[in-house]
């Protein structure tokens, strides 16, 4: 197995992550669950704050989305190694960068605005530079 397959498989996976740790989110919140912290952090406070949605969309819901398009991605990538071509790869890495920022954004307004940290939002937000950084070593590897 070459290493730009590898990471493809890598990133598969890290979108399949981020997918089930947005969908834990989503679940609680729509289930009117209480969020099990791991770190004591404050996630229900975080996640149901007014910056818990981004023009009127649940970030949860957002951060579904990107991770479905991850997995999608990188699954046909593995299945059709010539769907990758350089127009592709300036698209992956648009969209993962613009995932990374947001996830910075948001982590912003967790230390400056709330003054609450939620772990599983901090958890996305490192999947967000794993996918972001491994999609620049794919495009790199092209």
């Amino acid at each position: 197995m070459n290493l730009s397959l590898a990471l493809d498989f890598v990133l598969m996976f890290a979108g399949l992550a981020g997918f089930t740790l947005a969908f834990y989110i989503y679940h609680c919140k729509h289930k009117k669950q209480p969020l099990v912290c791991p770190i004591h952090g404050s996630c229900d406070v975080v996640t149901g704050s007014d910056y818990s949605k981004f023009l009127g969309i649940p970030v949860e819901l957002l951060g579904m989305a990107y991770y479905t398009i991850v997995v999608l991605f990188h699954g046909a990538v593995i299945a059709q190694a010539g769907v990758y071509t350089a127009t592709v790869a300036g698209v992956a890495l648009a969209l993962s960068g613009f995932a990374f920022l947001f996830s910075l954004y948001l982590i912003w307004i967790q230390a400056f605005v709330l003054k609450h940290w939620c772990t599983w939002c901090l958890c996305s937000a490192f999947l967000c530079a794993v996918i972001f950084v491994l999609t620049l070593a794919t495009g790199s590897l092209f």
